[in-house]
């Protein structure tokens, strides 16, 4: 069977698992989900109910960097998972103190308990240590930290994108924009319809012509 995506055009999370199965040239029926609508099928495939979610032939993707890995593991032919292993350590930090203190500056409403400051200055000295790191990637060539990293950076950016691009991080800030031009991210952020019970999926990556 083809590979099944749940996935959620403005969700980092999805971006990235895109990005992945993209780059791979791996096709799956994409399959968007409206998070405020979530499908009763989406909800017995996901065991989070979060996207993205890969139902394959014999298992079930729940984690978008479980995603990713299995999307390379198939084909990876730009070389993503050839990456030292702190590639590793920085997407823990990404994916853990980063997007926690992202979350409570976002989303403030939704954490009124929460100190919007402290949290701010937490994503900030992890920007600021990201700035010390990349040159032109995080390292010498483009690899899975670049992509798994970016879509949060990018969330973190358009919460107030002139504020950003003030800051002083200018690696940081030409690592974002060459990936917001890129090919790569227009591919993965076309509209797709809201999937529906009985209808087929999209094919994901796009059959070439």
């Amino acid at each position: 069977m083809t590979p099944i995506l749940w996935s959620f055009r403005r969700c980092p999370y999805a971006i990235r698992a895109r990005l992945a199965l993209a780059a791979s040239g791996q096709q799956v029926e994409l399959r968007e989900v409206v998070l405020r609508d979530k499908p009763p099928e989406f909800l017995a495939a996901s065991p989070s109910a979060t996207v993205p979610c890969l139902v394959t032939g014999d298992s079930v993707i729940d984690e978008s960097l479980d995603v990713m890995r299995w999307a390379l593991a198939q084909n990876d032919p730009q070389g993503w998972l050839d990456m030292p292993a702190s590639g590793w350590d920085w997407i823990a930090r990404n994916d853990g103190p980063f997007k926690h203190a992202l979350d409570r500056f976002k989303y403030t409403s939704r954490y009124p308990e929460e100190d919007a400051a402290t949290h701010l200055a937490a994503a900030r000295t992890y920007l600021d240590e990201l700035e010390e790191q990349i040159d032109d990637w995080v390292f010498e060539q483009p690899t899975l930290a670049d992509y798994a990293l970016l879509p949060f950076v990018r969330q973190f950016a358009f919460i107030d994108k002139s504020w950003f691009d003030e800051q002083p991080w200018p690696s940081v800030q030409n690592w974002l924009e060459r990936f917001l031009s890129s090919d790569e991210f227009g591919a993965v952020m076309k509209k797709y319809p809201q999937w529906t019970a009985g209808q087929r999926g999209s094919v994901f990556p796009p059959k070439s012509s």
